[in-house]
């Protein structure tokens, strides 16, 4: 008995090492479906550092253990950790999950590793990024991740007040569907196209502060006369800055972001970014743990895209931008407010 306790406890260490992420508790058993009764929730983000998840993951946690809730967390071990997901979802399987709430790094990299828990019975809900068919889960709980960056383009364009962009656009990680839309919803709201002479460059930074300002700084050998840069979130818009600073060029440019953490609207407020369009990863994080519980005690599953909203934060109000100023973000910032 004591070999079969100590074996179990290194196994369990070898499978937390080889995924790469942080578990927050373990069960025990096969997976349950729908109607058992006892929700067993398992949450896997992109990673477990980024201030953004891990806002989500503390929410996802806090209405668990508020409904009554089992509940684990694993993460990839970067942006686009496509495989540290997938034996993210098979680790949670195993552990015995029902409901398995993600956010994947890819919109199709996981899809065999959330199609095979499906059929196994469990309910599959994306957070903050939608899979590529949308309906490879059973439903999306998440910013309209192409409104939010038309939301941060049409701002930008209003404060050049007429005066024709220079662009330079700091994008995420190539093929999420995160990126596209946001870079996508940008070009639209600023009136450009792929193909616009206005954009002179841009660098994709996987998220990453540090790899933005390299990336920026590299894009500012080539030319230092911009007067707009496109963020796509607020560690890669602090890289940015930080490489525009070094330039002396903050003062010419109008930047702005998308996420609405506390930090980032502290950015607004500091000067940084003009303007930052603001998420609520807590709305999506109680959404899914409550539908997981709902769920877990009748069966029912949630279906389709639920938009979880998305506002503008500035100090610099502007006509025709519906807005709310650094005053209002802190104190919503990623919140349930809207």
């Amino acid at each position: 008995m004591r070999q079969r306790s100590l074996t179990a406890v290194v196994l369990a260490a070898v499978l937390a090492a080889t995924t790469g992420c942080t578990v927050e508790r373990h069960w025990g058993g096969n997976t349950n479906t729908g109607g058992s009764g006892k929700a067993k929730v398992g949450l896997v983000t992109k990673t477990d550092t980024n201030p953004y998840f891990v806002e989500l993951r503390n929410a996802a946690r806090a209405t668990a253990q508020a409904n009554g809730a089992d509940f684990s967390a694993l993460a990839g071990q970067f942006d686009g950790d496509n495989d540290g997901q997938v034996r993210a979802i098979e680790n949670l399987r195993q552990q015995g999950a029902n409901t398995i709430l993600i956010t994947p790094s890819s919109s199709t990299g996981v899809l065999k590793a959330i199609k095979d828990a499906r059929n196994a019975g469990v309910l599959v809900i994306a957070l903050d990024t939608a899979t590529e068919p949308a309906d490879a889960v059973d439903a999306t709980f998440a910013t309209d991740n192409f409104a939010a960056g038309e939301q941060q383009g049409a701002y930008v364009k209003a404060a050049l007040k007429g005066v024709p962009p220079k662009l330079l656009m700091v994008d995420g990680t190539a093929g999420s569907s995160v990126d596209t839309q946001r870079h996508g919803g940008f070009l639209k709201g600023i009136g450009l196209t792929d193909g616009s002479p206005e954009i002179k460059g841009h660098t994709a930074a996987n998220g990453d502060q540090s790899l933005a300002q390299q990336g920026m700084e590299n894009l500012l050998q080539r030319s230092t006369d911009i007067n707009a840069v496109y963020s796509m979130n607020e560690p890669m818009g602090r890289g940015a800055y930080a490489a525009l600073n070094a330039r002396g060029l903050t003062n010419q440019i109008v930047m702005g972001s998308i996420d609405g953490g506390c930090e980032g609207v502290q950015n607004v407020k500091n000067g940084q970014f003009a303007a930052t369009v603001m998420q609520f990863p807590k709305k999506m994080a109680e959404q899914g743990v409550l539908a997981a519980v709902e769920y877990a005690k009748t069966g029912k599953k949630p279906t389709g895209f639920v938009n979880t909203g998305s506002a503008v934060i500035t100090d610099k109000p502007l006509p025709g931008i519906e807005s709310h100023d650094s005053a209002w973000g802190l104190q919503n910032c990623w919140g349930g407010s809207k």
